[in-house]
């Protein structure tokens, strides 16, 4: 990771294979997983200053994508989550990498519940990385990990 931050998603360029693993239910006490896979292509834009990603959810019947945006005020990475289910952006979560963990906080909903979500990017090599999303109901003291995907690059 570089010591700005604005080339901290480097790493992700390019093709990978992602193995899901998402709770059935959120924030319902669910402890049932769904396990799938998936594939998806990362590529920069705007000279660097951001990427997008877009995989297929054969499967699930539907594409995802993240467009990221660096702010090198702030030092800071906003993730957007969108889907052709929703066909709307979902609101950014924003943080940063520090000692090559990737930690980026923000406000949503969940079926009509605010949410603080929690995206935690780890374990990255050249070939490989992990990418955490959690939920929290009372702003940050506890969190229901809900989905996990670990990235395999093809």
């Amino acid at each position: 990771m570089s010591g700005d931050g604005a080339r901290d998603f480097d790493f992700f360029h390019g093709r990978w294979r992602i193995d899901h693993r998402r709770l059935k239910e959120r924030l319902a006490g669910c402890e049932e997983w769904e396990e799938f896979s998936t594939r998806l292509e990362c590529r920069p834009i705007l000279g660097g200053a951001g990427n997008l990603d877009e995989g297929e959810f054969p499967d699930r019947g539907y594409h995802a994508m993240s467009l990221r945006l660096y702010n090198p005020d702030e030092n800071t990475w906003t993730i957007y989550w969108i889907t052709s289910l929703s066909r709307s952006i979902d609101p950014g979560v924003t943080g940063r990498f520090t000692d090559g963990i990737g930690l980026f906080l923000g406000h949503d909903t969940h079926e009509g519940v605010p949410v603080l979500v929690r995206y935690t990017w780890s374990d990255i090599t050249p070939a490989a990385a992990r990418w955490a999303q959690a939920f929290s109901t009372d702003d940050g003291r506890t969190w229901e990990t809900n989905w996990i995907m670990d990235l395999t690059r093809t």
